[in-house]
C-alpha cells in the first residue's frame, strides 16, 4: 500500500505529482472519504498537474464533468453522491467512460462499487487531527 501525506494546501500540488508518478497506467481512480475529506480539492490539484486549464468543479448535479489535459486528452470527473439507483449510472453509459482508456476520477464510488472495473485504483483520503490528509492506495 502506498501512502502520501498532505501536510497543508501548500503541499497539495507536490502530492498530486507524487500521485501521478505512483499510479502508472491506471485509468479509473476511485476516491473514498467522508464529506470534507478533500476529494474534490485533491482532484483539482491532480488535474492541474496533468495540464488541465478548464475550471475544475465537482460534478454533483451533472454526474460527470469533462476536462482536457495538457496533451489534449479527455479526463472524466464523476461525482456519484446523488445517485439513488444504479440504473442512473447505466443510463449515462458509464462503460463508455470507464473503458475508454481515458482517465476517470470518481468521487463517492461506494455507491457503484459493484460495477467498478477490476483494475480500479482505490484511494482512501482521511483527515488527521492536525488537518493534514493521508492518501492510501
Amino acid at each position: 500500500m502506498t501512502q502520501i501525506r498532505i501536510e497543508s494546501l501548500d503541499a497539495i500540488r507536490a502530492a498530486a505529482q507524487q500521485f501521478v508518478n505512483s499510479i502508472g497506467e491506471a485509468r479509473v481512480i476511485a476516491f473514498y472519504g467522508g464529506m470534507g475529506a478533500g476529494k474534490t480539492t485533491f482532484i483539482k490539484a491532480l488535474c492541474q498537474e496533468l495540464g488541465v486549464e478548464d475550471v475544475i468543479t465537482s460534478p454533483t448535479f451533472a454526474l460527470v464533468n469533462e476536462y482536457t489535459d495538457g496533451h489534449g486528452d479527455p479526463i472524466y470527473h464523476f461525482d456519484f453522491y446523488r445517485i439513488r439507483r444504479i440504473e442512473e449510472v447505466y443510463d449515462m453509459g458509464y462503460e463508455d467512460y470507464f473503458y475508454s482508456g481515458n482517465l476517470c476520477l470518481l468521487e463517492w464510488p461506494e455507491l457503484i462499487e459493484d460495477i467498478l472495473p477490476d483494475d480500479t485504483v482505490r484511494v482512501k483520503i482521511s483527515v488527521d487531527a492536525d488537518g493534514s490528509r493521508l492518501l492510501e492506495f
